[in-house]
C-alpha cells in the first residue's frame, strides 16, 4: 500500500478531518474536504511531471493530504493553521514511515503553501500554486464576501 494511502486511513488524520468538517458546516466560503484535498494533489502531481522533477507521486499526495490539517485549531484557537498542520503532519508521517528528509520536504511545503517566496524550493512553489489553483473562484457564490484579494484569486483558466 502506498504510503499516501496510510495516511488518509490514519485515524488522527481521519479526526482532524471530521473536525475540520464540522467547523465548516456553516462555513459558505471554500471547505478544506477531500475534493480540495485531491484538487491539490493533482494539480501538484501534474505541475511536478511538467516540470520533471524528482518528486514522487507519494511525496505529492501526502502533502496536499495533511497541509490543511490545522484548520480546525485555526477555527477555535486562532493558531495559522500550516503550522498546526506542520506539527500534526510530522506524528503521521512518522507513523506511515517517511524518512527524515521526506518529512522536512513535506513540513517544509506545509509551512509555505500559504505565502509565495521566491526562496521557497520549487516543490514549496508548486504546493503554494497547486493550492491556489484548486480553488474555484470564478464563478464563487460567495465571491463578494471573500477576504483573499484579488490577485490570489483563480480567476482565470490556467492551463
Amino acid at each position: 500500500m502506498e504510503r499516501y494511502q496510510q495516511i488518509a486511513m490514519h485515524s488522527k488524520f481521519q479526526y482532524y478531518m471530521e473536525k475540520i468538517e464540522e467547523e465548516e458546516t456553516e462555513r459558505i466560503f471554500c471547505h478544506h474536504n477531500w475534493d480540495h484535498l485531491l484538487a491539490v494533489a493533482r494539480i501538484a502531481y501534474i505541475m511536478v511531471l511538467e516540470s520533471h522533477l524528482d518528486i514522487s507521486k507519494d511525496l505529492v499526495y501526502a502533502t496536499a493530504f495533511l497541509h490543511d490539517i490545522g484548520k480546525a485549531e485555526q477555527y477555535t484557537r486562532g493558531i495559522p493553521h500550516e503550522v498546526e498542520s506542520a506539527i500534526l503532519a510530522e506524528g503521521i508521517l512518522k507513523d506511515c514511515d517517511y524518512h527524515a528528509e521526506e518529512i522536512k520536504t513535506i513540513i517544509g511545503a506545509i509551512l509555505n503553501h500559504r505565502v509565495y517566496r521566491s526562496s521557497n524550493t520549487e516543490f514549496e512553489k508548486i504546493i503554494y500554486w497547486a493550492d491556489k489553483l484548486s480553488r474555484p473562484c470564478k464563478g464563487c457564490l460567495a465571491a463578494d464576501q471573500c477576504n483573499w484579494p484579488d490577485e490570489k484569486k483563480n480567476l482565470e483558466v490556467i492551463i
